[in-house]
């Protein structure tokens, strides 16, 4: 978990004026250094959050994935698909969920092998509770206003696409 740190200075631009000095530009390396610490503080602010319903982020997000999806169950190969997990991981956290009772295994009757999970009724309801303080929150990005938070969104999805996460259509 990584806590605020209250450092009576920036490390990640003083990093960078070191970086400059003796590897010549900064901005990408300030850019991702930065990227990561925020991915640090949400996690443990989610984390936070969540505790009370016993999730992880990980968790939550596979049981609003399975909120939305048109029947409450997936097969867990697109569950790892959608999140962009390694199978192992899927069944992980969904054997903590069925743990939990907010999900259930089944047969997948389209594939005699596969699995699907199935949001249960208390699986719903937490999901609801949860995400309520999550966006009460703001999901820890109260800071900016929906026209910065578009501007983000943009910028790290052409990251995502240049991956090859996606591919535009057309």
């Amino acid at each position: 978990m990584s806590a605020p740190l209250d450092l009576p200075f920036d490390p990640i631009s003083r990093a960078g004026e070191l970086w400059t000095e003796h590897f010549g530009s900064a901005a990408a390396m300030r850019v991702a250094t930065s990227i990561m610490r925020a991915q640090q503080l949400l996690l443990t602010r989610f984390d936070r959050i969540l505790k009370p319903y016993q999730l992880t982020f990980a968790r939550y997000e596979a049981l609003v994935l399975l909120h939305f999806s048109r029947a409450g169950q997936l097969p867990l190969s697109v569950i790892g698909e959608r999140l962009m997990v390694h199978p192992t991981s899927v069944t992980n956290t969904v054997d903590r969920l069925v743990a939990q009772g907010f999900v259930a295994r089944r047969p997948n009757p389209r594939d005699g092998r596969g699995v699907l999970a199935c949001l249960t009724d208390s699986g719903r309801a937490t999901v609801r509770r949860a995400t309520d303080d999550l966006m009460r929150d703001g999901f820890g990005l109260g800071s900016y206003d929906e026209p910065q938070l578009d501007e983000m969104f943009e910028l790290l999805r052409e990251l995502r696409l240049a991956a090859g996460d996606f591919s535009e259509p057309g």
